[in-house]
């Protein structure tokens, strides 16, 4: 490890790399070594083959997708494909019958979050079965569709599902039926071991890392999308006439949404993400570069910040506040006007989200404002039927950012139903915790951390109640915060010499986070708020240390009071932050973003 500097030696041995080869591995990812045979994923041949037959036979592909910003992309990665070999495209949309200028092709249809919900939905498949589909592929989805999937067979369509989320448990009476999946009690999946069976949709081939013996069991619903195109693209692309290393322009969706969803960016996963990055900046997408303008984001520099903070709110905007085709469109456009028109109405309706879930925060905290948070339960649940439900997680996520404890919030949907989403403190796993209270649910799923529900409207008044009690029951236990750094240093680190090496590491994200600087005594020299619009809702200070180096640092959305210590000139204080290069105004300024002031 000698040939590496020593603040390169301390960033990768915190990041539990202390092996030269390892460390080359680490910091030079590369497509050819990093990205796994994608014929090594269960069902991967088949699915190939039944792509192929069903564009032989010229019939119809529906393309159904999740409305997130890990769905989308991944839809535009597989629209990209069929595009590319020249398969002709029709538009299909909720109770709608499908618009088409041929008897044949592939169209993109993506569930409407407010009114259908996530996954499969069988008046979809009902209508696809009406208008003669014959093939259904899904993205980031249909692992746990049993009935859904069941019933697009009986329909004569088969279903290719891509996936990336846990399958379903089978309860005894479904490990006797012929639903479950024989064969499969005992166990990886995913990273943890299972002894229960696993209930799988019967779908003509199943595309999901965490249910087969594929090396990365991480990937994201696009990652699984794209695997998909590489491998059609290995077996059939010479007799598709395409050009060897095509897919690769495909990588700035998969890599945004790879950064987008949140997956552990090791691996397969940061060749990926560092890959996409490097195709993003270079992206030819008439709608990823307006989106960029409108954001004054220079797509040269745009970083992995850009997309999880300012790219997938605005695509997430599309279906919280409006369609979800509307981002699909956006990506997949290669009408300029088109996209500037669409560019405009996202960042339009992602400010109008802002103000919605701004409005209900007031209300939340006004309610808990008389509360101490001893005097809360274990598990807080909040609702109000006026509330938009395509806003609810971006709200459970702030609630339980600021009280600390596992968040449930409902709304009413457009069928009247009752529907919420749930996060977690790390405390707890939500689904866990509703696994607990099931006769309380019509619905529910996700992660250990995020979620969604229906709940029985009965029911919805005692739920805070019973799942307080549950929670005595699942929870972990809490880890002691303490302060954690990479390294310890004064202002004079900060420096491009050192942001090249930091540039070596990145993209960041889960299990590879920002490194995180700690500055003891550092003085505050002069303190200034500042805002779009002279808003002053965000912060910037200098700071200067004993041997006179000076540095500017800034902290979004926050004040001097939003620190343990009350800021003010002249106070010495420390301070924990990352480096942060700016190109605002197309000039080039490293600075420090504020972590915390101690």
């Amino acid at each position: 490890m000698k040939r590496y500097s020593e603040l390169m030696q301390n960033l990768l041995e915190k990041r539990g790399i202390t092996d030269p080869e390892q460390a080359e591995i680490f910091l030079n990812p590369s497509y050819e070594r990093d990205l796994y045979d994608p014929f090594l994923m269960r069902d991967m041949e088949k699915a190939c083959v039944r792509i192929f037959e069903a564009m032989e036979a010229k019939e119809k592909i529906v393309i159904y997708a999740d409305y997130d910003c890990d769905g989308i992309p991944g839809a535009v990665i597989l629209q990209d494909l069929f595009k590319k070999i020249n398969y002709p495209n029709f538009e299909v949309y909720p109770n709608t019958k499908i618009k088409e200028k041929n008897n044949f092709g592939v169209g993109v249809y993506i569930p409407q979050r407010n009114s259908e919900g996530y996954g499969l939905n069988l008046s979809a498949i009902k209508q696809f079965a009406d208008n003669d589909v014959k093939l259904l592929i899904t993205v980031d989805l249909g692992i746990t569709a049993v009935a859904e999937v069941a019933q697009a067979k009986v329909d004569d369509i088969d279903v290719i599902i891509t996936d990336h989320h846990l399958p379903k448990i089978a309860s005894p009476h479904e490990i006797s039926s012929s639903c479950a999946l024989p064969g499969v009690p005992g166990g990886t999946l995913g990273d943890k071991k299972f002894h229960e069976t696993l209930l799988l949709p019967h779908a003509y081939a199943i595309l999901n890392p965490k249910v087969d013996d594929y090396p990365e069991k991480m990937l994201c619903g696009a990652g699984v999308a794209f695997k998909l195109v590489q491998a059609f693209v290995k077996k059939y692309g010479e007799y598709f006439k395409i050009t060897d290393g095509w897919e690769k322009w495909l990588l700035d969706m998969a890599g945004m949404a790879t950064l987008s969803d949140m997956v552990p960016l090791l691996g397969e996963n940061r060749a990926i993400a560092s890959f996409g990055i490097k195709v993003l900046r270079k992206s030819p997408r008439p709608g990823l570069m307006k989106l960029l303008t409108k954001m004054n984001i220079d797509q040269r520099y745009l970083t992995e910040d850009d997309v999880g903070f300012m790219i997938a709110p605005r695509l997430n905007a599309a279906s919280r506040m409006d369609d979800p085709m509307r981002a699909f469109e956006l990506l997949a456009t290669n009408d300029a006007a088109l996209a500037d028109t669409l560019a405009k109405h996202l960042t339009k309706i992602n400010d109008e989200r802002k103000l919605i879930v701004a409005g209900i925060m007031r209300e939340v905290n006004k309610k808990f404002g008389n509360s101490s948070l001893h005097e809360m339960k274990e598990v807080v649940v909040i609702g109000n039927p006026a509330w938009r439900v395509g806003v609810l997680g971006l709200v459970a996520g702030k609630i339980s950012d600021e009280y600390k404890k596992p968040v449930f919030v409902w709304g009413r949907d457009e069928n009247d139903c009752i529907k919420g989403s749930c996060r977690s403190d790390g405390s707890v796993s939500v689904v866990e915790l509703m696994t607990e209270t099931k006769d309380h649910f019509i619905e529910f799923g996700g992660h250990e951390l995020a979620g969604g529900f229906t709940a029985l409207n009965e029911k919805i008044h005692f739920l805070e109640e019973t799942l307080s009690v549950a929670y005595g029951k699942v929870k972990r236990d809490k880890k002691e915060t303490e302060i954690s750094f990479d390294v310890k240093s004064d202002l004079s680190i900060v420096n491009m010499k050192s942001w090249r090496e930091l540039e070596k590491i990145a993209p960041f994200g889960l299990e590879n986070p920002k490194p995180v600087f700690f500055f003891e005594g550092a003085k505050i020299e002069n303190l200034k708020s500042f805002g779009k619009n002279n808003s002053g809702e965000h912060l910037e200070i200098i700071f200067s240390d004993a041997s006179k180096n000076k540095i500017k640092a800034i902290s979004f959305f926050s004040t001097i009071d939003s620190f343990k210590v009350p800021l003010a000139l002249g106070l010495s204080v420390n301070l924990l932050a990352t480096f942060d290069l700016s190109h605002f105004a197309g000039r080039e300024e490293l600075r420090l973003r504020i972590v915390d002031i101690l």
